[in-house]
């Protein structure tokens, strides 16, 4: 899809303006993506100095592997032990980012709702192809269950958030924890989620701004790795599900021209018509994270009021008690 300044909502078109001028044409091929490392800016910035927000980081150790680093944030002065706990999963492509980087999510759940949220530092993709990263993300979602007490959390309220390619690793989290059934998850929030290896009309030829066609596909073939190709596994890109029952209720949105809305569609459909509860919506003209880069137009506003009135709802309404 060939991405037309005509095509873009007018509240974002200076912002537009801006990315193309500071990123360029923005395409990134596969041999760029594999030299990407991750700024040091986003390890030392990000949610410690956050007024109000207490921060642990935390390493969660297996056998034979790497630990798992992650950062447990709470409310500081909260006192409950009944809170819901929320896996945090954060995005770029699969190839770069930190829970630090997180931040401003972080902080906005938290001024939604007295919880604990665990963000790992799973493996990014230059580091080690799938299934590392979502080995990494589903060990702290069983390390949630498991130190639940511990932690203050509410056993029956595991939640699994996060945007991109953390949206992506929020719905192959999801998919495993249905398929393998020893954790429960109340419900999902994959914003526009990273989750079809495979072109589609969206995203073939897609030249919008900050995430393009050409650096999806660069970032899927590095993720991937030998993988990538025909014979890819449904918790690799968990578009190639066929099975969608059992999955938690899910929260998700999606802007018109960026890459992932063909994919979010699709999604959202084949949730819908396995009885899953859905709350969706389409933002026309909205191309990839505008609600986060561009926050202070209408359209963003409109977006993230319309998450966070959903998420509220959400906690109120869905809960998965565990089975031991």
């Amino acid at each position: 899809m060939r991405v037309t300044d005509d095509m873009i909502d007018p509240g974002l078109r200076l912002a537009t303006k801006v990315v193309r001028l500071v990123v360029g044409k923005g395409e990134a091929t596969e041999a760029q993506v594999r030299a990407l490392k991750t700024p040091l800016m986003m390890r030392v910035s990000g949610i410690l100095p956050r007024r109000g927000i207490s921060v642990t980081d935390r390493s969660i150790r297996r056998p034979n592997q790497p630990e798992v680093k992650v950062i447990v944030a709470t409310r500081t002065k909260s006192t409950s032990t009944n809170r819901p706990g929320i896996l945090w999963i954060h995005g770029g492509g699969y190839s770069i980012g930190t829970p630090r980087g997180e931040s401003a999510a972080i902080k906005e759940v938290l001024g939604l709702t007295d919880a604990v949220v665990v963000s790992p530092d799973y493996r990014l993709s230059t580091q080690a192809p799938y299934p590392a990263a979502l080995d990494d993300c589903y060990l702290a979602l069983q390390w949630m269950k498991e130190h639940a007490d511990e932690l203050g959390i509410r056993s029956d309220q595991l939640i699994v958030a996060g945007g991109s390619a953390g949206g992506g690793l929020t719905a192959a989290v999801s998919l495993r924890a249905r398929n393998e059934g020893d954790v429960a998850v109340a419900f999902q929030m994959p914003l526009y989620p990273m989750i079809d290896d495979r072109p589609t009309p969206s995203s073939t030829d897609n030249n919008a701004p900050l995430y393009d066609g050409k650096t999806n596909e660069s970032n899927w073939r590095v993720y991937l790795g030998d993988l990538f190709g025909d014979d890819v596994p449904e918790t690799a890109a968990p578009a190639r599900a066929t099975d969608y029952r059992g999955m938690p209720p899910t929260i998700t949105f999606v802007g018109s021209v960026e890459p992932f809305r063909d994919e979010t569609v699709t999604y959202v459909e084949n949730l819908r018509a396995a009885g899953v509860p859905v709350e969706f919506k389409e933002y026309r003209g909205a191309w990839h994270g505008f609600d986060a880069l561009v926050k202070s137009s209408q359209i963003a506003k409109d977006a993230t009021a319309w998450k966070q009135g959903h998420f509220t709802r959400y906690l109120e309404s869905y809960f998965a008690p565990q089975s031991d």
